[in-house]
């Protein structure tokens, strides 16, 4: 017969909960506490995605709801994304800690969905904010071939004593995770093991990092710095569109159906994408881990090379 932790009321939890997060800093610790606020859990597209994805799938929509409180209430006092994983804690009747794997979307899958968004997608900014035309927004949210894993790609454990396979505690994690997409949604990409970059691979140039023109709702670089997580270089930085001086190899043309067109970035924006100092960008060059072409005295990097390292750096 397994041991029951005694009921603890809202507000002596949301007490405990502040108290852990003091103690926390005062270590020297950086923790994630979830705030979900008003009625919605999650109020954009990824975030929404998420969220919904969860709720049809039978084996999570009797137990979900249990989560939802625990989430609303801020008894989710941090939550960690890396490659794969979750680590979490929430505050219940005691501190529980919760782990939360998600398996590697296929290559074949992620290939397809690439090849399928292909052209589709015209920037980051678009992807952010998830505004697809409704081909594309149909494919990343199928059920079967999207982006988002089934239950079977889950697997869930937390310290608490309920043996069920999906707790409140972990319930109220996976809202959180939804939560969390509204302001991190690049997190969702590193759940699933794929590198974002390669679903706008094939804009057109102009549009890759930002519009010329941006719409009266576009994201401004600051935004875009704070939601995606990468630090935007100044638009008057960005070269002009220049014509690639050679085609592309024929596999590569198969494989990401690139436009023959090259973007030009510069060592700010190459080491923004790569979320590394400039300094040691500059050392990947010179041992000619990533290629680079001159233009004038500055060295600049091909969009497509960047991918190709973040792709590489993956596996390694």
């Amino acid at each position: 017969m397994g041991y029951w932790a005694p009921y603890v009321p809202v507000a002596k939890r949301r007490a405990q909960a502040a108290k852990h997060l003091k103690e926390a800093h005062a270590k020297g610790k950086t923790l994630n506490p979830i705030k979900a606020v008003g009625r919605q859990i999650a109020n954009t597209f990824w975030g929404k995605a998420w969220c919904d994805h969860l709720e049809n799938y039978s084996d999570y929509e009797n137990r979900l709801p249990r989560g939802r409180t625990y989430v609303r209430n801020g008894s989710v006092i941090d939550l960690q994304v890396s490659k794969g994983t979750v680590l979490a804690q929430v505050m219940g009747s005691y501190l529980y800690h919760i782990t939360i794997e998600i398996k590697a979307m296929s290559v074949l899958k992620w290939q397809t969905l690439v090849k399928a968004c292909a052209g589709k997608i015209d920037s980051l900014v678009e992807l952010l904010q998830g505004k697809f035309s409704q081909g594309v927004m149909s494919k990343i949210v199928d059920k079967d071939s999207g982006l988002f894993p089934s239950p079977s790609e889950i697997s869930m454990e937390c310290t608490c004593p309920d043996s069920a396979g999906l707790c409140k505690h972990i319930a109220a994690v996976l809202y959180g995770i939804g939560a969390c997409l509204d302001t991190k949604p690049e997190w969702f990409f590193t759940l699933r093991h794929v590198d974002h970059l390669e679903l706008v691979a094939s804009a057109s140039v102009g549009r890759m990092i930002a519009a010329s023109k941006p719409s009266a709702d576009a994201l401004d670089d600051d935004k875009l710095s704070d939601l995606f997580g990468i630090e935007m270089a100044p638009a008057a930085e960005i070269p002009a569109v220049k014509k690639a001086t050679r085609s592309l190899p024929k596999v590569v043309q198969a494989k990401a159906n690139l436009v023959d067109e090259r973007i030009d970035l510069t060592l700010a924006q190459a080491a923004s994408l790569l979320k590394i100092s400039e300094p040691r960008l500059a050392r990947l060059l010179d041992d000619k881990m990533i290629p680079f072409h001159r233009v004038g005295k500055q060295r600049r990097i091909a969009f497509e090379e960047i991918v190709k390292y973040r792709k590489h750096r993956g596996k390694s």
